[in-house]
């Protein structure tokens, strides 16, 4: 079977979008491995499939698959992505200037800016509120603390590891993170980094982001985000849930946003800097979390599902 596709980033994190408006096309767990295989397929972070959505108020629904073939809920990267696939092929108008979209984790209304040419730019997603009662991010630690309205929630809960504990708190976007915030990275052991020099770019994220993703604090697996307050924002890097580090992640951000003003550390609005650029995370007075930032085409092709 022969499938058109089109290659998309939001920030570096990448994805090969499929148009399956009809509904037809399954892609086993190998196949979408194979696919995403930077040296022997395509090369992504994911595939997205853009699929019909039941649900009236939404224009389409995003199926999202990481790069080891297992669902994902939602992807905040991909979601940018989604909303530039759907305007650049003409499902939504580039003048109406919003749509609703939907995915797993439900309804995202998205703004979004166009060209001169009518292609899309720049895309602000309503992530919706943040989750943070354990059993529903989940993890299967304790509530150690509460929000201003009576939320519980993990607050810097210490878990161990083969270099030390860390603290984590721990936050949903519809998928799990645990983020944590490192002050001085010198306390650190030696080999968790590359080189001399210990700081937050040198950190050997694929080596203690594998051990936390799969820790039994997180049943369901998680998102690890290692991040750091800066005069210029909040720097972070993250090691992504069935992926490996990425250059970005857009769910990752909002909850790094949302753990940095629950433990104090900054305010509501922060830029967030990641390997493959920058995104501007704002938590609502309402609650809800707004996640602006870039998307663009990197080039489009064919398959052949045979091949892999």
């Amino acid at each position: 079977m022969e499938i058109d596709f089109v290659k998309l980033n939001g920030c570096g994190n990448d994805f090969i979008f499929i148009d399956d408006l009809s509904n037809e096309i399954e892609l086993a767990p190998e196949t979408v491995e194979a696919l995403c295989n930077r040296h022997f397929g395509i090369g992504a972070d994911g595939v997205i499939l853009v699929r019909p959505s039941e649900d009236p108020d939404c224009v389409a629904y995003m199926h999202y698959i990481n790069a080891d073939g297992t669902l994902a809920e939602m992807c905040g990267n991909g979601v940018r992505c989604f909303a530039k696939y759907l305007v650049d092929h003409g499902y939504v108008s580039a003048s109406d200037g919003k749509f609703v979209a939907d995915t797993k984790a439900g309804q995202r209304p998205i703004t979004f800016e166009v060209d001169d040419k009518g292609l899309m730019t720049v895309a602000t997603v309503d992530m919706g509120r943040p989750i943070l009662e354990p059993e529903e991010v989940p993890v299967a630690i304790p509530a150690n603390a509460q929000t201003d309205d009576g939320q519980p929630y993990v607050k810097e809960a210490a878990i161990d590891s083969p270099w030390g504990a860390l603290p984590f708190t721990c936050v949903s976007m519809g998928n799990p993170h645990a983020v944590t915030f490192i002050r001085d990275f010198s306390v650190l052991p030696d080999e968790l980094f590359k080189g001399q020099e210990k700081t937050l770019d040198t950190l050997r994220v694929d080596t203690i982001g594998a051990f936390y993703e799969s820790n039994p604090a997180f049943p369901a697996k998680a998102n690890i985000e290692f991040a750091q307050i800066a005069s210029d924002g909040i720097h972070m890097r993250v090691y992504e849930r069935g992926d490996g580090e990425t250059l970005a992640c857009g769910t990752g951000a909002c909850a790094t946003n949302t753990a940095a003003c629950l433990t104090g550390r900054a305010g509501r609005e922060n830029e967030l800097h990641l390997l493959g650029g920058t995104l501007h995370i704002r938590w609502a007075d309402d609650g809800h979390v707004m996640m602006t930032g870039p998307a663009a085409q990197a080039f489009t092709g064919t398959f052949e599902t045979e091949d892999f």
